[in-house]
C-alpha cells in the first residue's frame, strides 16, 4: 500500500490565518513500469511498452494493455507473469527495481507481432495505442458490438460515478488517482482500479475481468466501464477491444472519442452527473431514454 501512496513532507500556507504548517502528506505514486515478452522458445523476452503507472495490479495492467491492443488473444496465452528485480526500494528515492513486469507464453503461443507498431512510451497523461486512425482500430478489433443489445436504465447509469468514487481507496488518500470501474447493467460493481494514467485504470480493471472471467470472460458482453474523467479515443479503443457495450464518463468525451463510438455500435456518455448525462453515441443503449425533439 506504501508503494501505492507514498508520504512525503509538505508546507501547507493558508492566506486567510496567515499560517504556515509543515506536515506529511500522501501522494498519488508514479513509477515506470516496462512490459516484456517472451515466446516459450524465445531467447529472450522483447520489451513492448514502457508506462508511467500507480504500482499495484502489474499483472492485470499487462494483460490488459495487451489485450486491448490485440496482441494476446486472451489471458490463457500467458504461461507466467512475474516481476524482475528486487521487491526492496532500490534508490534513495524510494523507487523499486520491482519496475519490469515479464510475460512468458503458453507453447504454441508466437510472440507478439510487433511489425508496423513500435515499441513505445507512454506517460500518465495519455496512451498511445500504436496506430492514428479509426480504420486501423476498426481492423484490430475482434468483437462486434451491435451483436450485444445491452441497453442501460439512465438512473442506473447516474449512480455508477458515486459508486465508483466510494471503491477509490487510494483516492480517498491522495486525491490524486484516476479510476475504471466494470460494472453490470443493472449496477453492480464487477471491477475497480485506480492509477494516475486514466488509460491503465483502464487496462487493469480490463485485465482484472479477463485474467477472473467476469462478465462470463472475455468479451465483456453486458457490461458498463464508468471513467472517473474525460473519454478520450484510446479508452474507447479499449472497451471496443474487451467487447464492452457502453462507456460511461464523468468528463467529455473528445472528437475522435465520439466518432470511433459510432463505428464500434458502442454506447457513449459523457458529463454523466445526476441528475443528467449527455448521450455521444450509442442512443438506443439507453432505453428507456426518449430523447426529446429539438
Amino acid at each position: 500500500m506504501a508503494r501505492s501512496s507514498p508520504r512525503r513532507p509538505v508546507l501547507r500556507l493558508d492566506a486567510a490565518l496567515g499560517t504556515a504548517v509543515r506536515r506529511p502528506d500522501s501522494l498519488a505514486a508514479e513509477e515506470p513500469l516496462e512490459v516484456r515478452v517472451r515466446a516459450l522458445d524465445a531467447p529472450a523476452a522483447e520489451p513492448v511498452v514502457v508506462t508511467m503507472r500507480t504500482p499495484g495490479d502489474d499483472v492485470d495492467l499487462a494483460i490488459g494493455f495487451l489485450m486491448t491492443e490485440g496482441l494476446l488473444t486472451g489471458p490463457d496465452d500467458v504461461a507466467a507473469a512475474v516481476h524482475c528485480g528486487d521487491p526492496d526500494p532500490a534508490d534513495e528515492h524510494g523507487l523499486s527495481s520491482m519496475n519490469v513486469m515479464e510475460l512468458t507464453l503458453r507453447p504454441g503461443v508466437p510472440a507478439p507481432d510487433l511489425e508496423g507498431r513500435r515499441t513505445f512510451g507512454m506517460t500518465s497523461a495519455c496512451g498511445v495505442c500504436g496506430s492514428a486512425s479509426i480504420d486501423a482500430v476498426s481492423r484490430r478489433s475482434r468483437h462486434d458490438l451491435r451483436e450485444d443489445p445491452t441497453s442501460v436504465a439512465p438512473e442506473v447509469l447516474l449512480s455508477l460515478p458515486d459508486r465508483l468514487r466510494e471503491a477509490q481507496r487510494v483516492f480517498a488518500r491522495t486525491g490524486g488517482l484516476h479510476a475504471a470501474g466494470l460494472f453490470t447493467r443493472s449496477g453492480e460493481l464487477l471491477a475497480v482500479a485506480e492509477d494516475v494514467g486514466r488509460h491503465n485504470a483502464v487496462d487493469k480493471v480490463l485485465g482484472r475481468a479477463a485474467r477472473e472471467r467476469l462478465a462470463g470472460g472475455w468479451p465483456l458482453r453486458g457490461t458498463v466501464l464508468q471513467v472517473s474523467g474525460r473519454a478520450s479515443f484510446e479508452l474507447v479503443q479499449k472497451a471496443w477491444c474487451a467487447g464492452v457495450p457502453l462507456l460511461s464518463a464523468v468528463s467529455a468525451p473528445s472528437s475522435l472519442a465520439v466518432d470511433l463510438a459510432h463505428r464500434a455500435g458502442m454506447g457513449l456518455a459523457g458529463f454523466v452527473r445526476a441528475p443528467r448525462l449527455n448521450v455521444y453515441a450509442g442512443e438506443e443503449r439507453f432505453a428507456p431514454l426518449d430523447a426529446a425533439a429539438v
